[in-house]
């Protein structure tokens, strides 16, 4: 499987909201423990809207939450 062209900051930023589990942040985003695991390793690229409400509960802009990687390949 190819290397998704981002990167997420989820797991520093659950450890700083007093150590969020995964389930826990699936729980206020409406999506499983398994997705939040994805999506944090790079396994899974979440929607749009999902990314949104990950952002929102951090309370951060989606460019702090997720950074496209922009090299050359």
């Amino acid at each position: 499987m190819a290397k998704l062209p981002f990167t997420n900051d989820i797991r520093t930023l659950r450890f700083l909201a007093g150590e969020m589990t995964q389930g826990d942040l699936g729980d206020r985003v409406g999506v499983t423990r398994q997705t939040i695991a994805a999506i944090e390793q790079g396994k899974y690229s979440p929607s749009l809207e999902v990314a949104f409400r990950i952002a929102l509960v951090f309370g951060k802009p989606l460019e702090a939450v997720f950074q496209w990687e922009t090299g050359s390949d």
